[in-house]
């Protein structure tokens, strides 16, 4: 299942996409269009398929009026001690594109970025291959910095995705680390 929220023009809400607009080139063309309407160019999906790093950073390098871009790819960790054999990601379809496109909304508007870009994968992963993909344009390197760090960490606590981790035991739901919700919390007024 797959979903892609791209902005209309001079509206703060975003609305599902076309399926001509699920292609992520897409996502400079309607970064062009909101860019005089201070909104943001979203593009969020959920899939199963791998995705490509350098092909989301340059479509967010070729949003107007940026001057920053940064991203972050999280990978599926290697433990040896468990012999990890693979993790297991599923999610709620339709709650979690909800939920990242709040997300992604929250920091456009708390962190005035210019486009985001989150892919998230679900299915079954084995060590070293990518789970998740955040990128995000900005005028300037702080927001951008701050905006991409704020949406992994709320990602991490308000997205419904869950993890089942297959090793040399068994196979187990991963458990919410406290950690990751005092990350979250820092961002809270």
């Amino acid at each position: 299942m797959t979903a892609v929220f791209l902005p209309q023009q001079g509206s703060t809400t975003i609305e599902p996409a076309t399926t001509a607009d699920s292609n992520p080139e897409h996502l400079a063309a309607a970064a062009d269009k909101v860019a005089n309407h201070h909104n943001s160019a979203i593009y969020i999906k959920v899939q199963m398929q791998d995705f490509s790093q350098q092909v989301l950073y340059q479509q967010l390098a070729a949003t107007p009026y940026c001057g920053a871009v940064v991203t972050f790819t999280g990978l599926v960790r290697d433990h040896p001690e468990l012999q990890l054999q693979a993790l297991e990601l599923e999610h709620y379809p339709g709650m979690t594109e909800k939920a990242l496109q709040q997300i992604a909304t929250e920091a456009a508007q708390r962190f005035e970025l210019k486009a985001i870009s989150i892919i998230h994968r679900v299915g079954l992963l084995t060590e070293r291959e990518q789970i998740v993909f955040v990128g995000v344009a900005s005028a300037h390197r702080s927001s951008a910095f701050a905006g991409a760090e704020f949406i992994m960490d709320y990602l991490k606590t308000r997205a419904p995705i869950w993890k089942k981790q297959h090793d040399s035991q068994g196979s187990a739901w991963v458990e919410a680390k406290a950690s990751d919700t005092v990350q979250q919390q820092r961002w809270q007024p």
